[in-house]
């Protein structure tokens, strides 16, 4: 799957699939992160529109801001804007139950494959950490468990 081979569609489907996992994800950052780099990838090739602004449903730090509006293919995605971007574009208000995405059913792994392939992202080699197990400033080993079995009465006279 070369870079320039990947179809529009196929993008589309792709963000949508990591947009919709990075919803729910623990750690979201990367997916974020590969959708973006992607979004203004394909802005760049004009294969995306921006369509507006819209004020976010999800306010950072109880303070109203706004999110980019993009359009790739027959999905709505929504990115960070730029400064030029509240210069240039409408603010459309609220944002619009209108822009509602097609259902896709596609996996993680081969979103993240379309998508890596086309911003040529190469994820880098991890160290291998070693495992160390959890333990707590608060904790106290426990005695018990340790007595040995069958107990001896050596101390208790009868």
């Amino acid at each position: 799957m070369e870079q320039h081979k990947v179809s529009l569609a196929d993008l589309a489907k792709a963000l949508y699939t990591i947009n919709r996992h990075a919803k729910t994800a623990p750690e979201p950052k990367h997916l974020y992160f590969i959708k973006k780099e992607t979004i203004n990838k394909l802005l760049k090739e004009k294969r995306a529109r921006k369509v507006g602004l819209h004020f976010s449903n999800h306010p950072k730090f109880s303070n109203q801001h706004s999110t980019l509006l993009v359009k790739v293919d027959d999905y709505y995605f929504h990115i960070p804007p730029t400064k030029e971007d509240f210069k240039e574009l409408e603010h459309l208000g609220t944002l619009d139950q209108n822009y509602r995405n097609p259902q896709t059913k596609m996996s993680l792994s081969k979103a993240k494959k379309i998508v890596y392939n086309y911003i040529n992202w190469k994820p880098e080699k991890k160290q291998h950490s070693i495992k160390r197990r959890y333990t707590s400033s608060y904790y106290t080993p426990s005695s018990l468990g340790k007595m040995e079995w069958p107990p001896t009465h050596k101390h208790r006279k009868f």
